[in-house]
């Protein structure tokens, strides 16, 4: 593969948005498996290959229809089972809620047989890419959560984890040349610093240093400069922002007011998964 680096004129779009995110990884190319094998090797600490992706809903081909969940349920050629996500704006229970699908994940294995046991039990990770605010009080980008006893500090042994990389902790290891950042630190300059005109040769040299994010790229670059996929994810966006918009203003006045803005709102979406998705979060809300 050749290495495709971004030019002084390149315009990606963000990274950190999650229906981009779905749509660098999740496409039924080569780069595309390549770039989230390598990812997902880098995050748990050893080589593994991604042969398949599971539950891949809605369709990864279009930016368009991606409203309703965005995370990569995946398998490994080994059977363990890995969960990615990108959260751009992440919830204040984000921790709870990895816990939530963290079980869900290791528990939605079948073991059922008189031939099989718990041993059966593939291990499983829930690996979650928070963009923005910091959950955890130390300046540690990249955290590994198991089950352990923290008195005796005796871990479980458990085939389940939790990974979190917070890219708001990056400000110092931005700073440091690419040579000296491990991999994990690349993948989340990248994911960070990518639409930062500023950093661009740094990008760039991230991008000859490692191969996954060099497959990324080539994906990422054929979304960007593709003018109808372009505008579905500026549509995409000014529809979440106005979502956003009518529940800010439901919670400053009593809620009457801001719920009527949503459910205009859901007059002006066009598509069945934009109308599904918006009354399922206007009713949770």
């Amino acid at each position: 593969m050749s290495t495709v680096f971004f030019q002084d004129d390149d315009d990606p779009v963000d990274i950190r948005r999650d229906n981009v995110f779905k749509a660098v990884f999740a496409r039924d190319t080569p780069e595309s498996s390549g770039a989230l094998s390598g990812l997902i090797s880098t995050l748990i600490g050893r080589d593994i290959t991604i042969v398949s992706i599971l539950a891949n809903e809605p369709p990864v081909d279009s930016t368009r229809n991606r409203q309703i969940r965005f995370d990569i349920n995946c398998r490994a050629e080994n059977g363990e089972l890995v969960n990615v996500e990108m959260c751009f704006n992440p919830s204040p229970f984000e921790p709870v809620r990895l816990e939530f699908h963290a079980g869900k994940l290791f528990t939605g294995q079948d073991i059922r047989g008189s031939d099989k046991h718990f041993n059966d039990l593939k291990s499983t990770y829930q690996i979650a890419i928070l963009a923005k605010e910091h959950f955890f009080p130390d300046k540690v980008f990249f955290h590994t959560f198991e089950y352990f006893d923290p008195i005796h500090l005796i871990s479980l042994k458990g085939k389940s984890r939790i990974i979190t990389l917070e890219l708001s902790k990056l400000a110092d290891i931005v700073e440091k040349s690419v040579q000296d950042m491990s991999s994990a630190e690349l993948w989340a300059v990248f994911f960070e610093y990518l639409t930062d005109r500023s950093r661009r040769d740094k990008i760039n040299s991230i991008v000859e240093q490692e191969e996954g994010i060099a497959m990324a790229s080539q994906v990422l670059l054929k979304v960007s400069r593709d003018e109808e996929e372009r505008a579905r994810i500026i549509r995409d966006e000014k529809i979440e922002l106005d979502y956003q918009s009518g529940m800010a203003l439901a919670k400053r006045n009593g809620h009457a007011q801001g719920r009527k803005k949503v459910l205009e709102m859901l007059n002006q979406v066009s598509t069945l998964e934009e109308l599904e998705n918006l009354k399922q979060r206007l009713a949770e809300a």
